[in-house]
């Protein structure tokens, strides 16, 4: 099979799974809806992309539409820049300065207006024979090479700033699905570094070598949207998001001393921690899977900045660790209570206030050095 078949059979392949996820996406029931889209127009703009091999199978040569087709790789990050923001924070909208996200597109076709849009066919034809002299197209690969660059940093920073309000205010298990994001960002950041090799090798004397390296990069795409639809379909409500107002701990104490405020002093603090260790043991709200640290803040009667401040801050622990820890204290007695021997690890888990095995394992070896079912046998 010759390297034109096979490119326009990954093609095809990786367009149907495309567009079936975007379908998937759009339709499915969820309360998660602006992320879906999101999403499934991050999917489309990529099958545009993506449609090179079968666009030239149909077109005449170059046109304008050929060439505005590769423009739309500018949209690609931008978007999905927008939808790790929707997916992390539940207060996400659209607003007018999204559309700044625009900008690299709209340059990236501006510069192309005198020596491209606006000439004939014959020289569509010469700027694209010597396109490794065109500074126009050098631009362009220098500015998405920027765009790469700067997008994906941003995107770590707000995944890793977002995962850390989670921390410090919630003590759910979706937490799991920001370390997913993470790692689902990670691999589309080697997609797109292999990208920019692919795009400076087409201006090197080895310009066949980026044609083999856009085979790979398809098959790599299929199997990151395959990815992603397996966790789309088994996990239809990925994300809890977080409430974009809520502030970092250390921006807490930041302000603190920034106004000269004293805080609460030694015998405030201590009653304040009594009183949410009684409440803790008394009420065992530890046991709500979705506990947050509003819901402890409206029962103990203390606001939430000062609620925060102590767990996070003066007791050195996040409140998801601050409740996990009373949840495998509670695992602990009941594997050590020899009437509940038959409850099997899973019971024993959804009881405490976990829906996730895995955050199970973790939390518990985390807190005792052992995973649940060696304590068990180690009884």
């Amino acid at each position: 099979m010759d390297k034109i078949n096979l490119l326009v059979i990954v093609t095809i392949i990786t367009l149907f799974v495309s567009l079936f996820l975007a379908f998937f996406l759009l339709t499915v029931k969820t309360k998660h809806k602006r992320s879906n889209v999101l999403f499934a127009v991050f999917l489309l703009i990529t099958a545009i992309d993506n449609s090179h091999p079968l666009f030239t199978l149909v077109s005449n040569g170059p046109s304008n539409l050929g060439m505005l087709r590769t423009t739309f790789a500018f949209l690609q990050i931008p978007v999905f820049y927008m939808y790790v923001s929707s997916v992390c924070y539940a207060d996400f909208k659209f607003k007018p300065k999204h559309l700044l996200h625009l900008l690299p597109f709209l340059i990236a076709n501006v510069i192309l207006l005198p020596r491209f849009y606006t000439v004939d066919l014959a020289s569509k034809i010469n700027f694209l024979m010597n396109r490794q002299d065109m500074i126009e197209l050098q631009f362009n690969h220098i500015l998405i090479f920027i765009q790469i660059v700067v997008y994906f940093a941003a995107v770590f920073m707000l995944l890793r700033k977002a995962k850390k309000l989670y921390l410090e205010n919630y003590a759910g298990t979706s937490i799991n699905s920001y370390n997913w994001l993470f790692q689902f960002t990670s691999v589309l950041t080697i997609l797109y570094l292999i990208v920019i090799l692919k795009n400076v090798l087409k201006f090197s004397d080895y310009p066949y070598i980026s044609e083999w390296i856009k085979i790979g990069i398809l098959v790599f795409q299929l199997f990151i949207i395959c990815w992603y639809l397996y966790k789309a379909l088994n996990n239809p409500g990925l994300f809890r998001n977080i409430d974009s107002n809520l502030k970092l701990v250390s921006d807490l104490v930041l302000e603190d001393k920034n106004i000269k405020q004293p805080g609460i002093n030694e015998i405030e603090y201590n009653e304040e921690l009594l009183k949410l260790k009684r409440y803790m043991t008394d009420e065992k709200p530890f046991l709500n899977p979705s506990l947050t640290i509003q819901d402890v803040s409206k029962d103990v009667k203390i606001p939430v900045r000062d609620l925060s401040l102590l767990i996070n801050h003066k007791l050195e622990q996040h409140f998801y660790d601050f409740v996990n820890v009373y949840r495998i204290e509670r695992a602990m007695d009941i594997l050590r209570d020899a009437t509940k021997s038959r409850l099997t690890i899973l019971e024993i888990l959804y009881d405490v206030g976990f829906n996730s095995k895995s955050s199970f394992n973790t939390a518990f070896k985390k807190h005792t050095g052992n995973t649940p079912t060696s304590y068990r046998k180690g009884l």
